[in-house]
This record gives C-alpha cells, sequence and structure tokens, in this order.
C-alpha cells in the first residue's frame, strides 16, 4: 500500500470508532428525561391471564388452567380436527377464579391438528 491509501485507510476506521462511540451518547441526549417511563405508569399495568397447559393425545384435547393473580379470568377451548369432515369446536368460555385451577375438555372424531386456549377479562 502507498502512503496516501494507508492514511486514507486509517482516517476511515478512526471515523468509524469515533462514530460508534458519540452515537449512544447523542442518542441518550436525543431522547431526554422526559421520555422515560413514570412510576404512574408502572402501577397501572395489572397482571392478567392463567397459565394453561394444553395436551393433545389422538382424539381428545385437555387443557388444565390455573390463575395466579387476584382477577378472575374467562378461558375458553379452541379445537381444530385434522379431517375435513371432523367439526372445530370452541368450548363455551368457563370463568377461573382467582387462584383457581380448572381443566378444560375437547374430542374430535379422529386426530386433532391443533388445540388452544384464549383468555378474556372478566
Amino acid at each position: 500500500m502507498r502512503p496516501s491509501n494507508r492514511r486514507a485507510a486509517a482516517f476511515v476506521l478512526a471515523s468509524v470508532a469515533l462514530a460508534g462511540i458519540a452515537a449512544p451518547v447523542v442518542a441518550q441526549r436525543a431522547a431526554g428525561p422526559e421520555h422515560k417511563p413514570t412510576k404512574k405508569v408502572a402501577e397501572k399495568v395489572t397482571l392478567f391471564g392463567s397459565t394453561c397447559r394444553t395436551a393433545i393425545e389422538g382424539s381428545r384435547v385437555v387443557a388444565y388452567c390455573h390463575n395466579p393473580y387476584p382477577e378472575s379470568d374467562l378461558v375458553q377451548l379452541h379445537t381444530e380436527c385434522d379431517r375435513w369432515w371432523d367439526i372445530d369446536a370452541d368450548g363455551s368460555p368457563v370463568e377461573v377464579g382467582p387462584a383457581q385451577t380448572v381443566r378444560l375438555t375437547d374430542r374430535c372424531w379422529k386426530e386433532v391438528r391443533a388445540a388452544w386456549v384464549s383468555h378474556h377479562r372478566m
């Protein structure tokens, strides 16, 4: 390499390094303190939703849902059957109270393609 090419390469490398160091500082200044979440916003968030475990065994589906939160949760089991002639099903909604566990079951005539549980606030 000629000396001018070496200088140019060193200059580009130094510029990239300085830009990498300066970028976080500039981004932090742009955000400023007014964009930080306040304590009031954090207090308004309430945890919600039961924890559900779903198991598929052949043509049967079983889901156990436990609600560890103080608010009630409304859960519903949805079953999608594998065969085209087998009817998919949406179970009836069940209320899961605080510290309560419920069992949801459903079945298809033949194989089950998929099963999931939906949650709704009461």
